[in-house]
C-alpha cells in the first residue's frame, strides 16, 4: 500500500512553528509506525525564515508530482511577503495548486497560509479561516470567501484552513484523527505533550482526549492499558503493577487526576467504541459487546441507555 504522502510548500519568510508544529505531528507518527512520509518543495532552493534560519536544498514545487489522497501543506509566513507583489505574480504556482485541488489532493493551510489558496481561486465559496488578526483583511480581499471568525480550524471536503501557530498542530491532530483512529491521534498528541487537544470549534473531545489532561504517567499508562485491552477483564491488582502503586493509591489518583472513577472512565471509553462498531454492520450486536469487554448485547444495551 502506497504511504500517505504530505508535501510542505515551503515559501520564503516562512513561520518556523508554523512548519514546525504540522512538520511533527507527521514525524511523530511515523515513529508510532504511521505509513506517512514527508517532503518539501519551494520556490526556491534557498531560502530564509522569518527569523533569518537558513533552510536549503529544497525542490522546486513543479518537480513535486501530487497525487490524489496526499496533502499539501502551506504553513504561514510572514504577511508582508505574502502579500508582496512579487509573491503575488507566481501564477504558475496558484495554477500548480489548483490542479492539486481538482486532483482531490487534501490542502492545509497555516495562518496567512489561506491567502496562498485563495490567490490560487479555491476558496471562492468557500468556508476558510485564517489568524484572527487578519480575518477581516482576508474577507475584503476575498469577498467570494466565507471566512470564519474565532474558530481555530475549518474543515471542509479536501480544503483545510487553520488559525495559524498552535492551532495548526489543532488541525494536524484533527486530520491525523481522520486517517487513522482517536486512539493513535492522542498518543501523539501526548507524545508532544498536547494534552488538552481542540477541536475546530473548541467543542466536546473524544473520550479519548478527554480526561487526559493531565501529567501523570502512571495514570497515563492505565488509561493507555484499557483503551488496548478494552475487550478483556480488567483487575485492579493487575492495574495497580502497571501504575506503579498500591491499589488504594491508584483508585485515588486516578479520581484526583481525571475526575472519574477507573470502571466511570471504563464505561465512557466502552461507551464511545460501542457507537462506533454501530458503523460496522458486518458485526453483530454480541460481537459489539464482546469487543468492549461486555459479556451479552443487553449489558451493552444497557450501558449506552446509562451513558446518553
Amino acid at each position: 500500500m502506497r504511504p500517505t504522502r504530505f508535501v510542505f510548500l515551503v515559501l520564503p519568510e516562512v513561520h518556523l512553528l508554523d512548519l514546525a508544529g504540522a512538520d511533527q505531528v507527521i514525524s511523530e507518527s511515523i515513529d508510532f509506525g504511521a505509513p506517512f512520509c514527508i517532503e518539501y518543495c519551494g520556490l526556491e532552493p534557498n531560502i530564509k525564515t522569518s527569523t533569518g534560519l537558513g533552510i536549503h536544498e529544497l525542490k522546486h514545487f513543479t518537480e513535486t508530482q501530487l497525487n490524489p489522497g496526499d496533502y499539501l501543506i502551506i504553513p504561514g509566513g510572514r504577511v508582508k511577503y505574502i502579500e508582496s507583489e512579487n509573491f503575488k505574480k507566481n501564477t504558475a504556482l496558484f495554477e500548480w495548486i489548483a490542479l492539486a485541488y481538482a486532483q482531490k489532493v487534501h490542502l492545509v493551510s497555516i495562518c496567512v497560509g489561506s491567502f496562498v489558496l485563495a490567490y490560487s481561486g479555491i476558496l471562492d465559496g468557500r468556508m476558510c479561516t485564517t489568524h484572527f488578526q487578519l480575518t477581516q483583511k482576508m474577507q475584503q480581499q476575498f469577498p467570494k470567501t466565507k471566512v470564519k471568525d474565532n474558530v481555530l480550524f475549518v474543515s471542509e471536503g479536501t480544503i483545510h484552513t487553520s488559525a495559524g501557530i498552535a492551532s495548526g498542530i489543532d488541525l494536524m491532530l484533527h486530520l491525523l484523527e481522520q486517517i487513522t483512529d482517536s486512539y493513535f491521534a492522542h498518543k501523539v498528541a501526548r507524545e508532544l505533550v498536547v494534552y488538552n487537544r481542540r477541536d475546530g470549534n473548541n467543542a466536546q473531545l473524544t473520550e479519548h482526549f478527554n480526561y487526559r489532561n493531565h501529567v501523570h504517567q502512571g495514570i497515563h499508562k492505565v488509561q493507555d492499558y484499557l483503551m488496548e485491552h478494552l475487550n478483556q477483564k480488567n483487575s485492579l491488582p493487575v492495574l495497580a503493577e502497571i501504575a506503579a502503586m498500591s491499589e488504594r493509591n491508584l483508585t485515588r489518583i486516578f479520581k484526583k487526576e481525571t475526575g472519574l472513577t477507573i470502571n466511570a472512565y471504563l464505561n465512557k471509553i466502552r461507551t464511545e467504541k460501542l457507537i462506533e462498531l454501530q458503523n460496522s454492520p458486518d458485526l453483530s450486536k454480541k460481537q459489539r459487546a464482546l469487543q468492549v469487554g461486555l459479556t451479552s448485547e443487553k449489558q451493552a444495551e444497557r450501558l449506552l441507555r446509562k451513558m446518553a
